[in-house]
């Protein structure tokens, strides 16, 4: 127990700069992209639209459940499913933070790895739902989603929190408006990640500590090195799906499993399967219905395996496929290196920002209101929030 605690308190020390930077930098983008202006941007599924729904999420929060019910208020209210779809994909697997905790535990192919192969499953799944989505499914979905049944995350998703000043983003960002709502952001976004956070450090913990390396490498094929290549994009989604953890949670368990000997393309594969564990699946089925749950487990689990195998033989064939597996699950122990330093900055630009959140922002109540969808309240919740502020 001991050793699980300090492997879960070596990692989490590891990783807390980077996350904070990775939420201030969402936090930003945030604040100045608002939610009216994504939905008149995703009308349809044509390139341009695709390429536009994929930067929209990359700038969102990295948390999967409210990525999953922000996509369906954008699809309730107009916009093209498909693009709803790549814009989900986006905001939990091309995220500033995950980039930076992929660099800090399992190294810079990975990153390369997570930034190209996500693009590669965004073009496939695109070509699965023209080829295999029938419109009639699209209009079966369309009349669930209005029927409006709960999910989770629901008003994080829909609050629309962005500075509304006039002038350049950068002139937005620059009033007190434009603070405080990074503040909210930045505040919010950590509320809604930090149990999944959390659950995966306590979860890669307890494997690294408990689970001898002869087990993960008996699951992924360790001893068969051509076979174990393709296996192990194949079976890291369904580890995935049992595991129940999303969004950057999963990148500690992403290290225990390159230690254990999964391959490349298998963490890869691993880290996308975010969007089909089985809570999120059970919210596919709340929005959608069952066939497009279905549906959509299918298209993305194919899509998943493909982009991780594709990634695995092109890094190889470029030279860049990362051999040693000598991912960061670290005892706990801190000594004045730069990790003590950056914690110390970042805890500190972390602080200024939730000061902000309580003494000007959304405090307690927005907090409360996280769960609840915003349907009663009709007006956008934070005009009158930053009205004396103008």
């Amino acid at each position: 127990m001991l050793h699980a605690l300090s492997l879960i308190g070596g990692m989490t020390w590891e990783i807390l700069w980077a996350l904070i930077l990775g939420f201030a930098l969402s936090a930003l983008v945030q604040a100045v992209v608002s939610k009216r202006e994504m939905r008149r941007l995703l009308p349809d599924s044509s390139p341009r639209t695709v390429v536009v729904a994929a930067g929209l999420g990359a700038a969102s929060s990295s948390c999967s459940y409210a990525a999953v019910a922000l996509a369906r208020s954008l699809f309730k209210r107009g916009a093209d499913f498909t693009a709803a779809m790549v814009f989900e994909f986006a905001a939990t697997n091309l995220v500033f933070e995950l980039g930076i905790v992929m660099a800090l535990l399992l190294g810079w192919q990975f990153v390369v790895g997570e930034f190209v192969g996500g693009p590669v499953m965004i073009v496939l799944l695109v070509l699965a739902f023209r080829v295999f989505l029938r419109p009639a499914l699209v209009a079966r979905a369309r009349d669930e989603a209005e029927r409006g049944r709960l999910g989770s995350m629901e008003g994080h998703a829909e609050m629309d929190m962005s500075a509304d000043a006039e002038g350049s983003w950068w002139q937005r960002l620059r009033t007190p408006a434009g603070f405080t709502s990074t503040a909210d952001y930045f505040v919010m976004d950590w509320a809604a990640v930090a149990r999944d956070i959390a659950v995966g450090l306590i979860i890669a913990g307890a494997l690294a500590a408990w689970v001898p390396h002869s087990f993960w490498q008996g699951l992924f094929l360790d001893h068969h090195p051509l076979l174990a290549k393709f296996w192990g994009p194949v079976i890291a989604p369904a580890v995935a799906i049992l595991s129940f953890v999303c969004s950057v949670g999963n990148v500690p368990l992403a290290a225990v499993l390159w230690n254990g000997g999964i391959s490349f393309g298998g963490v890869l594969t691993f880290v996308f399967g975010d969007l089909i564990i089985l809570p999120i699946l059970n919210i596919y089925r709340k929005y959608y219905g069952w066939r497009m749950a279905g549906f959509l487990l299918a298209t993305f689990y194919v899509t998943m395996v493909a982009a991780g195998l594709v990634v695995q033989f092109l890094f190889e064939a470029v030279g860049i496929e990362r051999h040693a597996r000598n991912a960061k699950v670290l005892e706990a122990s801190v000594a004045w290196n730069y990790t003590t330093y950056l914690n110390i900055v970042f805890l500190l630009l972390a602080a200024v920002l939730v000061w902000r959140y309580f003494r000007r922002g959304g405090g307690w109540s927005m907090l409360k209101m996280m769960n609840e969808p915003m349907e009663h309240h009709h007006h956008d919740h934070h005009h009158h929030e930053h009205a004396h502020e103008h």
